[in-house]
């Protein structure tokens, strides 16, 4: 058989994306003619670069093309053997691989080859796509403008004695055991740069010490506080929601303890809503471009990102291209939680060492004198610029009770002692099912399920239909269901109709065809014409104004919207979702089914996401018990160069 052959057979197998394979041939074909074409090893490296970039990954290390890349792909190493074969001669080492790419017309080679718009970028001892080679350079070229000595925001920097008069009216609280307050220095940090970077886990205080953050930027502007240009934003509009509502809140908390010495409320009126970050940089139908870019900048002062973990490496780049470089941008997320589902792993990247601090001299004098706080020796050093815009929370006010627990021993990859904190329990707060059978989910899915669809079969009675429909879609998000996999018996499309099929028999729901009043329905492809969005998630209930037609409704900032039903195609079925999908939400019961088969996708990052969805109940339905240690020792690595970049 020959090379394409095969590579057309493991498509077909699904064992490559069809991309692939089609990707290879075109590259190859660019040869000019007369020019020495490496043939299929070319072909080789542009189908492992094509698939690794499905998979997340934003370039291929040379060394693991010359080596076995097989657990990458999820593969067996026979068949990755089998396909080495097939593409003949091959270069032994990273090193001939480097000869034998950097000699090929459709590669430029970087630093000092030519550039001729070709498809590939060989950096060192990495392969690019053009794109993300492009990509890459743009966040790594403005993090090191935004992190450098002396960058700051647009404005005046306030002075360290008026950030500490604030900080001490915005923190009362004491930190715990007399340790560092680290909520109050990453607002100190945040306050004297244009890029500050804030990570932490759940309960750790993101949202709350950003309203302190704002709080404090409005106070040292004094009377031109008005004029400060405020935008909230998040990848998708369930966390642009979320964000708005956490700020709102406790900047409405901040204005009572401060005795009205600042407007907070009229202040985060004029903010406005949080928006995606689509719809912040304008995006365009039929386009990957957006209104907004470095020729027409955002209209910002600050800029507050949420769940910056699921901003992929493009999305990013275009953000740090459209920010006006007087503008500061604050980023908040969790670095251990899953990273985009696009390529790229940017805010992992950025926080990969937040554990250590890296602080130096500088930055620890001015911490003390604007909020009064001493960094740990421990946290000392020298880690470079970046490391001194970076803060990560490290004490869970909320999050330290058995779910809290459980989440710390997937994160630190302690099988044994995520398994002893789900065995006990944790007073009804955690429960797994070590050996469970699909009837098993479906009675979590119907009894879950059930306080939603008994609003949705009560109607609205006196209330408005968007009051009504209000309440049904918070009542929707009291639990969820979420998979590791899309196929199979326990992956996504094989239970949401499953579920769907007994809550129909349990007399729950009315299936008529595709569209059904009380279907959960999830938004799979941006659809600019109506304003819904990839990961959208929206329940089908009827028209107030048309009987006979259906709509579905969405809550957007705390508002809701709705579209109807037939203008939407991309949209699939979502009482069981993803753990990828279910980022940016909170759920106040949450089930994580495991599939029979452990794989390469199940690793801890997903199980740590997956568990932290869960606000007061977390159940785990395991089919096969050797899945969960295995999937918690295993972690997700994604190949990116920007580290090495902003190195």
């Amino acid at each position: 058989m020959s090379f394409y052959a095969h590579i057309d057979m493991l498509a077909e197998g699904g064992m490559l994306r069809r991309l692939g394979p089609a990707f290879a041939r075109f590259v190859t074909a660019l040869a000019p003619d007369g020019s020495a074409a490496a043939g299929t090893p070319l072909a080789l490296a542009c189908l492992l670069l094509s698939e690794l970039e499905g998979r997340g990954h934003s370039c291929l290390q040379l060394s693991a093309l010359a080596g076995d890349p097989s657990a990458m792909l999820g593969w067996s190493e026979e068949d990755w053997a089998s396909l080495c074969a097939e593409a003949g001669d091959l270069p032994r080492d990273a090193v001939a691989w480097h000869g034998l790419l950097q000699a090929c017309p459709q590669v430029q080679a970087w630093p000092g080859g030519a550039d001729s718009g070709q498809p590939l970028v060989l950096a060192g001892s990495r392969l690019y796509l053009r794109r993300y080679w492009s990509d890459e350079n743009t966040v790594a070229d403005a993090v090191r403008a935004r992190t450098a000595a002396g960058a700051a925001a647009g404005r005046a920097q306030p002075s360290p004695a008026l950030l500490r008069h604030w900080l001490d009216q915005l923190f009362t609280h004491a930190p715990r055991e007399g340790g560092a307050d680290w909520q109050k220095i990453a607002c100190a940090v945040a306050a004297r740069g244009a890029l500050a970077v804030i990570t932490g886990g759940p309960g750790t205080g993101k949202t709350y010490t950003v309203a302190r953050l704002l709080a404090l930027l409005f106070a040292v502007e004094g009377a031109h506080a008005g004029q400060l240009r405020v935008a909230l934003a998040a990848p998708t509009g369930k966390a642009a929601a979320r964000l708005k509502q956490a700020i709102d809140d406790a900047l409405d908390k901040l204005e009572a303890s401060l005795g009205g010495a600042l407007p907070l409320r009229a202040l985060a009126e004029r903010m406005g809503g949080a928006r995606t970050l689509h719809s912040l940089l304008g995006a365009r139908p039929d386009t990957r471009a957006f209104r907004h870019n470095a020729g027409n900048p955002l209209d910002v002062d600050v800029l507050i990102v949420d769940e910056a973990s699921m901003v992929h490496l493009e999305m990013m780049a275009a953000l740090l291209d459209a920010l006006p470089a007087g503008a500061r941008l604050i980023l908040l997320g969790d670095k251990d939680q899953l990273a985009s589902v696009e390529a790229g792993s940017v805010l992992g990247d950025l926080c990969h060492d937040a554990q250590a601090g890296g602080y130096g001299t500088a930055t620890a004098a001015f911490v003390a004198a604007a909020s009064g706080q001493t960094i740990p020796s421990e946290f000392l050093g020298n880690a470079g610029a970046l490391a001194q815009q970076t803060v990560m929370l490290r004490q869970s006010r909320r999050f330290g009770g058995p779910i809290g627990q459980l989440a710390l021993a997937v994160n630190s990859g302690d099988a044994e002692a995520a398994r002893a904190v789900l065995r006990a329990g944790g007073g009804g707060q955690l429960l797994w099912n070590e050996a469970a059978q699909p009837e098993d989910m479906l009675r979590l899915a119907t009894e879950g399920y059930r306080p939603f669809l008994a609003l949705v079969r009560q109607g609205r009675g006196a209330a408005s239909h968007d009051a009504w429909a209000a309440g049904v879609l918070q009542a929707f998000e009291g639990f969820r269901l979420l998979c590791a996999v899309r196929e199979g018996e326990w992956g996504v499309s094989g239970l949401n109709e499953a579920i769907a099929q007994r809550l129909e028999e349990q007399a729950l729901l009315k299936r008529r065809g595709d569209w059904y009043v009380g279907r959960p329905v999830m938004v799979t492809r941006n659809d600019y014409a109506t304003g819904v969005y990839n990961g959208d998630i929206g329940l089908v209930l009827p028209d107030p104004e048309r009987p006979a037609s259906l709509r579905v409704y969405f809550s957007d900032a705390g508002q809701v919207r709705s579209v109807l039903a037939t203008r939407l195609r991309n949209v699939e079925t979502a009482f069981a979702m993803t753990v990828h999908k279910s980022q940016g939400s909170e759920f106040r019961h949450t089930v994580l089914v495991l599939p029979r088969e452990a794989s390469s996708v199940l690793a801890r990052e997903l199980v740590y996401t997956g568990i932290t969805r869960a606000r007061e109940r977390f159940t785990l339905l395991t089919p096969n018990l050797g899945v969960l240690p295995d999937a918690i020792r295993r972690r997700t690595e994604r190949t990116s160069g920007l580290r090495s970049l902003l190195a």
